[in-house]
Order: structure tokens, then C-alpha cells, then sequence
């Protein structure tokens, strides 16, 4: 994976993608880690994984955005919350809001827990992110 940071080729970018379907979960954590490392460059690639049919890679891609090399992480995390159907995807990115988020996922949370309003965990994890949020 290391060599691959390296190549700098926009097929590796798609390739990689690919790997976060594999049943590999070794395989996927060390792609999830390229891509972490990667960071804004592979930002177009990383948006459309997060609109990806398949849940679990929308899953891992929100478990990217866990970095520091993606400024725009946020506003991202608030579009998983406002569109995606899927709870656990919405799960995932709230955790990641708790550490992220600021005013500006306020009411989109609010939303969330709402349009979750049977989902305990939904409830749990918005309300722990809105404390933080608050406190800040």
C-alpha cells in the first residue's frame, strides 16, 4: 500500500475502491488507510463512495473522513446525515460528528434524530454529539 501512496495514478484510486469490497477485512483496513493518508487527493473518489449503493462501502467511507487531511469532512458527514436512508450509515457518521462537528450540524442532527425517532442508538449518538457541539 505503501508504493501505491507513491504511483500517484488515478487508476490506483479506483482499484483501491474496488478493495473496500472485498470480504478482506485486512485488506480494507489497509485501504481505508491509504486513503487516509491519500487525504484530498483522492477527495472526488471519496465523494462518490459515500453515495455508493452499497452501505457497508458508505460505512467505510465515512471511517475515512476520520483525519485530519479532509477539511471539508464535516459538511460531508452532514450529507450522509440529511440523505442517507440507511441507519448504520447514519450511525457512523454521527459518531464521527462527535468529535467533528460544529454549529453547523446542529439542526441537521436534530433532523436526523427525528427522522430516526425509533432507533435508540440514532437517539443516544445525535443527543452525545449535541452536548459536545453545545459545549464547545
Amino acid at each position: 500500500m505503501t508504493a501505491l501512496l507513491h504511483l500517484r495514478d488515478a487508476s490506483i484510486e479506483s482499484g483501491l475502491s474496488e478493495c473496500l469490497r472485498s470480504e478482506n477485512a485486512a485488506l480494507r483496513n489497509d485501504v481505508i488507510e491509504t486513503f487516509r493518508q491519500l487525504g484530498g487527493q483522492v477527495a472526488t473518489v471519496l465523494r462518490s463512495l459515500l453515495a455508493d449503493s452499497d452501505p457497508d462501502v458508505r460505512i467505510f467511507a465515512v471511517n475515512i473522513l476520520n483525519s485530519e487531511h479532509y477539511p471539508d469532512a464535516e459538511r460531508w458527514l452532514i450529507d450522509v446525515i440529511e440523505r442517507d436512508e440507511h441507519v448504520n450509515v447514519c450511525a457512523t457518521a454521527v459518531d464521527l460528528l462527535c468529535e467533528l462537528g460544529t454549529a453547523a450540524a446542529i439542526e441537521p442532527l436534530l433532523r436526523l434524530k427525528a427522522r430516526f425517532a425509533q432507533e435508540a442508538y440514532i437517539q443516544f449518538a445525535a443527543d452525545l454529539a449535541l452536548k459536545r457541539i453545545r459545549e464547545i
